[in-house]
């Protein structure tokens, strides 16, 4: 054994997917190890209290351990969990989300959904790939990045996207190599709608008429009979990018079929990556929503109406609200596409601004629907106060952490209880957690004074618990000085004890070597 690798016993894994394990009093992270596993491990991050650190050697494996299909999972930064048996995977991210409720924001559902859980394999029908021109690997690489890294993984196949589209990437590769802007295509976004397939190449030079000429010809090469591979450019921001070819090419939309709703977008617009399982995430976001005609509901965070839509097929009126002013005009334009214009309304606001006078010049809601990003939406539920407060929440949620926070404040301090909660699986062989959890208000809220009082309380509890780490680190410091100090000053004592003596031990010393020159030994 390498006397820079050490043994541990892999205890749970973390949200990241990596393995969690406690080594002489620190906590490590050890990329590619799983629960119950022997594992030796070299660290590529010290710090205090954890270090981080990479598997070189399974010596126990787990149960749980599966042979990556992807020959570049070791490398390439796109999955983090291929390593881990499908189905342990979903009940890891179920544990994830009980234990971030638990720890951070100290609630517990009174019931736990099932797991979503769908295709494996060619789910992802959205992705931004990296290019770049590599002059001493004589080509373009194009792909995600390594893990830990800035550099794009040499990539010649991809399992999480649609097998056609995965087979462009050899191709794709040889197209932007003959581009004579191939130093200046860092990205190409992909699409895959229901009846199109989109490139959107980010070019940051005009391209060439020869440009043109061979992306339309890679068009012509690997559109499919009925299903056409469109091409965009983007030479500025996501809102400057257009279709060069074909022209006549169907729009890119995605279909959720228990709502007859169908939703047009463009391809730099945020749609969830896997179409198959969002359905099924609406469907049951819907169940716990359970909207009734007549009602009143708010749809926060909406964009382009995944929720907004199929909420309003119920006969209930909605309101969504959204901070993109682009994601309202598509959302609007969805509304009209769909027929329901007369259900819905949409309000572009910042919804991390709000306050209780914001919320409440809203009007009040019998319902509220809530997908915020991964910063989650604590603004927004703070604002809420006993006489604006919706009777129902449904909480989508792509990061368990923030949902869990959330979770706190709407437990703790405004008079909900969390009914049920659960994930989705809507990214195979990734450490990310899709959730959804659905409170119903049983409580009043806390007053001002009394919130003041709390967060006042868990102010100073933080400042303590800095205080006491600032103090132990000090004394830390202190105890090492010390030590340091202790062994300098015997060592100096070593040799001045040395410095009183020297004609003793040099006269001890020649003897040694005298009987050792004429082999009389002792």
């Amino acid at each position: 054994m390498n006397s820079s690798q050490t043994i541990a016993l892999v205890e749970s894994l973390d949200h990241e997917g990596r393995g969690v394990a406690r080594v002489e009093g620190k906590t490590l992270f050890i990329d590619g190890a799983l629960p119950y596993e022997k594992v030796l491990y070299r660290a590529y991050r010290k710090k205090p209290t954890y270090e981080q650190a990479d598997t070189t050697m399974v010596l126990r494996e787990s149960f749980l351990r599966a042979k990556p299909r992807c020959p570049h999972f070791d490398v390439c930064g796109g999955c983090s969990m291929q390593h881990v048996e499908f189905t342990g995977q979903v009940a890891i991210k179920q544990r994830v989300l009980e234990d971030n409720l638990k720890h951070i924001g100290k609630v517990r559902a009174e019931q736990m959904l099932p797991p979503i859980a769908g295709p494996a394999w060619g789910y992802r029908h959205r992705a931004r790939l990296s290019a770049r021109f590599v002059e001493k690997k004589g080509g373009v690489l194009v792909g995600f990045h390594e893990k830990r890294s800035s550099y794009i993984a040499e990539m010649s196949e991809c399992h999480i996207l649609p097998p056609h589209i995965s087979d462009m990437i050899l191709p794709l590769r040889e197209l932007i190599v003959r581009l004579s802007i191939k130093e200046r295509m860092p990205q190409v976004e992909l699409a895959v709608g229901e009846k199109v397939d989109v490139l959107v190449f980010r070019n940051m030079d005009a391209i060439t008429s020869g440009d043109e000429a061979l992306l339309k010809a890679f068009s012509d090469r690997h559109g499919r009979p009925g299903r056409p591979l469109q091409i965009w450019l983007q030479p500025h921001g996501p809102d400057s990018c257009y279709p060069i070819y074909p022209m006549d090419a169907p729009r890119l939309t995605y279909t959720i079929p228990e709502f007859a709703v169908e939703m047009p977008y463009y391809p730099t617009e945020f749609t969830q990556v896997n179409p198959r399982i969002n359905a099924v995430m609406v469907a049951r976001a819907l169940k716990l929503l359970d909207p009734q005609p007549g009602e009143r509901i708010a749809d926060m965070f909406c964009g382009i109406g995944n929720f907004t839509l199929p909420i309003a097929r119920s006969g209930a009126t909605v309101h969504g609200m959204e901070g993109s002013e682009a994601l309202v005009r598509r959302a609007v334009e969805n509304a009209t596409h769909n027929g329901l214009e007369d259900r819905v309304s949409y309000e572009m606001a910042n919804l991390f601004e709000v306050t209780e006078e914001s919320f409440a010049a809203l009007g009040r809601f019998d319902k509220m629907l809530v997908d915020p990003p991964r910063d989650g939406a604590v603004q927004l539920l703070k604002a809420i106060t006993d006489d604006t407060a919706p009777k129902r929440i449904v909480y989508v949620s792509c990061n368990p952490a923030t949902l869990a926070r959330d979770a706190g404040i709407l437990v703790h301090l405004k008079g909900y209880t969390l009914k049920s909660a659960g994930i989705i699986n809507m990214f195979p062989h990734t450490a990310h957690v899709e959730s959804v959890a659905w409170f119903e208000k049983t409580g009043p809220a806390k007053s001002r004074e009394e919130m003041a009082a709390i967060e006042a309380a868990e102010e100073a509890r933080r400042q303590a618990s800095k205080a006491a780490k600032e103090a132990k680190k000090k004394a830390d410091a202190e105890e090492k000085a010390r030590q340091l100090a202790e062994s300098a000053a015997k060592k100096e004592a070593r040799y001045q004890h040395y410095l009183a003596n020297k004609d003793y031990y040099d006269k001890r010393t020649a003897d040694r070597e005298g009987r050792e020159s004429d082999g009389s030994g002792a």
